[in-house]
């Protein structure tokens, strides 16, 4: 059964000394497929680097996480904007809201948030979305972007019945990370799972954050080779195959990100 991870901090210093041993590991698990998360220029570009020196393996996104929002310099955009044009890359993110924490301030934040948006409208990716805290604000925002950005991904949601139905009005996206395997805190969000339309789910690990609490023994950080164990949880709420959800989660992947220029042959 071959897995699609939808999320990776590849570009992570946790993973600087072993990328190669990182995308083996995932490969031996099935998990062929890795989408590498940019949350900066830097790590935009270091996303993209990647990608060539494993071609056909990785995709990536390209932009500013709300956290490095007040330090963007002023031709940000132009910067993402040349970036975005790189045929590795897939969507316009992490972007979004985060109020938890306030890095940056929140109007910086908006800010930077609706130029990526309208960036995203421009050249016709899908937008990889970040939100903590800051959720009515965002749907507020992104309600504007409904029908002008092609598609949207609800990274690492964690959210419960509400949250879940608010983004499915948007006709977003949903990616479930090891957060689901947390029995003490992911209980909101195991009620949530099962009312995911099939369509609308995919599945990432956010590594090296979010290792799934039910591995035994537990890893030193989480890697895209635990997919299959979020899976087993995701798979056992919604009462359905393993098999079947990699399936489904497969093409829902691959049309969401029109991942077809770089499947591996």
């Amino acid at each position: 059964m071959p897995w699609f991870d939808c999320g990776v901090n590849l570009t992570s210093s946790r993973f600087a000394d072993g990328v190669d041993q990182v995308i083996a590991r995932a490969d031996a698990a099935g998990v062929t497929r890795l989408l590498v998360i940019g949350t900066n220029l830097e790590h935009s570009r270091a996303a993209i680097a990647l990608c060539e020196q494993f071609p056909g393996q990785l995709a990536a996104t390209v932009g500013i996480h709300p956290h490095d929002a007040a330090a963007v310099p002023a031709d940000y955009l132009d910067q993402l904007a040349e970036l975005a044009g790189h045929p590795a890359v897939v969507a316009i993110g992490e972007c979004g809201l985060d109020f938890n924490r306030n890095f940056s301030p929140q109007d910086q934040q908006r800010r930077v948030f609706q130029a990526q948006l309208d960036l995203a409208a421009k050249v016709g990716k899908p937008v990889y979305l970040h939100e903590r805290d800051a959720l009515d604000d965002q749907l507020k925002i992104l309600k504007n972007y409904q029908h002008t950005v092609p598609k949207m991904l609800a990274h690492c949601f964690t959210g419960g019945r509400e949250a879940l139905a608010a983004y499915l009005k948007l006709d977003c996206f949903i990616g479930i990370t090891g957060w689901v395997c947390d029995e003490r805190r992911g209980q909101e969000l195991r009620a949530a799972v099962p009312l995911i339309p099939a369509d609308k789910l995919v599945l990432e690990t956010d590594a090296p954050f979010l290792i799934p609490r039910t591995l035994k023994p537990r890893p030193a950080m989480n890697e895209p080779c635990w997919l299959p164990e979020i899976a087993e949880v995701v798979a056992g709420l919604r009462q359905q195959s393993v098999a079947e959800l990699a399936e489904q989660t497969w093409q829902v992947s691959h049309d969401l990100f029109a991942a077809k220029a770089w499947r591996r042959p």
